[in-house]
Order: C-alpha cells, then sequence, then structure tokens
C-alpha cells in the first residue's frame, strides 16, 4: 500500500499508546551491553517483591509473557496431559500446549452473552475432562471479560490440584481490579503478568511469573540463562520506580476509551462491553473493515484468528489520535466502504 509503519496509527494493540516512564530511554543508553545480563534478573525481581508483596522466590522474570507460557507448558504438560483453554482468547496458550505435545479442551463463550465466560460449564467440564491445567486470560484478550475473585475461586476448587494459569497482561488497565497474588499461597496457581503493555516496553519484551516457590524453581531449572537482556532489565527496574506513571497514563486511556465507544455507538456499530482498555467492535467482514482502514494508514486488529471474523478489536491512542480514526470511519461509511452488515441491528 506504500505506507511505512512510523506512519501508521496502531489500534491494533493493547500496550500503553504513550511513551515510556521517563528516564528510561536516557538509563538505555548508560548500559554496558558489552556484559552478559544478570542471569537472575535480581534488581528487577527485588524491585517486583517490594511492589507486589512477596520474595524473590515468588518472582521469575521472563523475556515477555510468551516466554513463561511456553516454559510453563514445557515444564508441566506433556502428552497424555489435557489443558483446558476458555476461548475465544490469547491464541498463545494453544501454540504452548501444541509445542508440548498436550490435547487442548476448548470452551467457547457464546456472541449472544457478550463473551461472558460460564462458570457452571467450566465446572462440568473440569469435573468431567479432569484437565492437567487450566489457562484462563483474565482480563481477556480479546473480549475484555474479566471474571470475579470469586468466579475464579470456583474454578480452582473444583480443579483442585490441577496447574491454574492466570494471565494478568492486561490487569494494569482494569479499573477496581482484584488483587490475584494471595492465590499463590494454594500451591498450583502461576500469575503471568506483562510490563511491556502497562509500562509502553514492548520493543524490550519484558515480562514476570508470580508462583510458590516449587514452582518457580521448575521454571528457573527450565528457562535458558540471561533470558532477560540487560537493557529489558534496567527499564523495568527505571518504570517500577515511577510510582504515578500508570496512573496518569490511564487517565488519558479511560478518556480516549470512552470517546471511542460512544462516538462508534452514534456511528451505528455493536460494541461488546469490556473491563480493560481494549473492546471487540462487530463490524461484519473484520478483514475488509481492517483493509479499508489500512488504506488511510490506520490498524485495528482483525479478530479472525481469535475465531471472530466478523469483529475488529480496538485499543484507544491519544485524543487526536482517536479523532482522527473517527473521521475516518464516518467518511468510510458515507462512502459506502463498509459491509453493511455491521449496521443492520441499528438500522
Amino acid at each position: 500500500m506504500g505506507l511505512t509503519a512510523e506512519g501508521v496509527l496502531d489500534f491494533s494493540v493493547g500496550s500503553n499508546p504513550f511513551p515510556p516512564p521517563p528516564g528510561v530511554r536516557e538509563a538505555l543508553n548508560t548500559v554496558a551491553i558489552n556484559y552478559y545480563p544478570d542471569s537472575e534478573a535480581a534488581e528487577l525481581r527485588q524491585c517486583l517483591s517490594e511492589k507486589l508483596g512477596v520474595t524473590l522466590d515468588n518472582i521469575l522474570a521472563g523475556n515477555g509473557a510468551v516466554e513463561l507460557i511456553r516454559l510453563l507448558a514445557l515444564t508441566y504438560f506433556g502428552r497424555g496431559d489435557s489443558i483446558l483453554i476458555l476461548e475465544p482468547t490469547f491464541g498463545e496458550f494453544e501454540v504452548a500446549c501444541q509445542i508440548a505435545g498436550a490435547e487442548v479442551i476448548k470452551q467457547w463463550a457464546k456472541e449472544e452473552e457478550s463473551f461472558a465466560p460460564r462458570l457452571e460449564e467450566t465446572v462440568n467440564l473440569i469435573r468431567q475432562r479432569r484437565p492437567r491445567g487450566v489457562f484462563i486470560c483474565n482480563p481477556n484478550n480479546p473480549t475484555g471479560q474479566y471474571l470475579s475473585r470469586r468466579g475464579v475461586e470456583t474454578i480452582l476448587d473444583t480443579l483442585r490440584d490441577g496447574l491454574f494459569i492466570l494471565d494478568e497482561a492486561y490487569i494494569a488497565f482494569v479499573d477496581g481490579s482484584w488483587s490475584s497474588i494471595g492465590l499463590i499461597s494454594r500451591g498450583n496457581v502461576v500469575i503471568v503478568r506483562s510490563m511491556t503493555k502497562d509500562y509502553a516496553l514492548a520493543g524490550l519484551r519484558l515480562g514476570y511469573a508470580i508462583a510458590n516457590q516449587g514452582i518457580i524453581d521448575a521454571l528457573r531449572r527450565v528457562h535458558p540463562p540471561w533470558n532477560v537482556n540487560i537493557m529489558a532489565q534496567k527499564a523495568g527496574v527505571i518504570a517500577l520506580g515511577d510510582t504515578d506513571y500508570l496512573e496518569r497514563c490511564k487517565q488519558e486511556i479511560r478518556q480516549a476509551k470512552q470517546f471511542l465507544i460512544s462516538e462508534l455507538c452514534r456511528i451505528g456499530f455493536t460494541l461488546v462491553p469490556s473491563s480493560t482498555n481494549f473492546f471487540l467492535v462487530r463490524v461484519g467482514d473484520a478483514k475488509a473493515f481492517r483493509t479499508a482502514l489500512l488504506r488511510h494508514g490506520i490498524l485495528v486488529r482483525d479478530c479472525t484468528s481469535f475465531g471472530l471474523p466478523e469483529y475488529v478489536r480496538i485499543a484507544p491512542r491519544t485524543m487526536p489520535e482517536c479523532q482522527k480514526l473517527i473521521t475516518t470511519i464516518q467518511s468510510l461509511k458515507q462512502e459506502g466502504k463498509l459491509d453493511a452488515r455491521a449496521f443492520i441491528k441499528h438500522s
């Protein structure tokens, strides 16, 4: 299309759209890249320990959340194991299980219920199939659904000693979230989080797992040495030291999200309620909608790969950029270049 990456407004990723915390870029210029990074990521883990209220032995740093998800599957799952995944959700859960040779059991949420988790069905599936593990993304990607503490504990009580992996990559963007940290005392819970989403560090790749010492020790024996590079470790330490950064960003993201929701509803789209920063929009033909916007230098997430070919996922950016998105969509609709099926419910 003759576009450059720098010239595209990217609404397709759920990361913080604002620059990283002040001081990160400057600090990276002082990093001695001729030395190996600390394979234990001790300083970063110490900062996380103080922030989360857990010990160093409860934390493992990773090269993004995806590395940790694959490490968990390789360490704990294998041929003959069945793993329950609540769909639609992050595709890397299934990929990790396939790499480990495990069988995947999928429980699909219903569109007419806004893709809300169906807990009674989940409990019955666990009782019937006795999976070796369960992956749950909370808040879920791409639906934005957020399970309550009671819902998570209901699943845990039914699972008993199976491994429960709670992916909280987008938890920082949830208003009124509950703390899952105490769940690690059960002994079979692993919480996976990303620092690339919160702190705008996607290019550096940085995440961490929280679990009891036994699980962390097992993962440490499997993970590659020096898996978190020296620049990512430094950036993470600086980011964690800026205690006001996330709240400053969240205020602006919240405002931009509300603007997009109001305007898209006014235009005539159906949206799925979301507890996090991104949300689903029913557009008819997601691939065609994405292509039409990309011709104008705007990128949204075609959710066909999630099994949702009629939906796109949109994450807010700055207000001027959000205004440009709405103006472009309005123009495309007026020109008849959008799928009419997206507006049937509002005609």
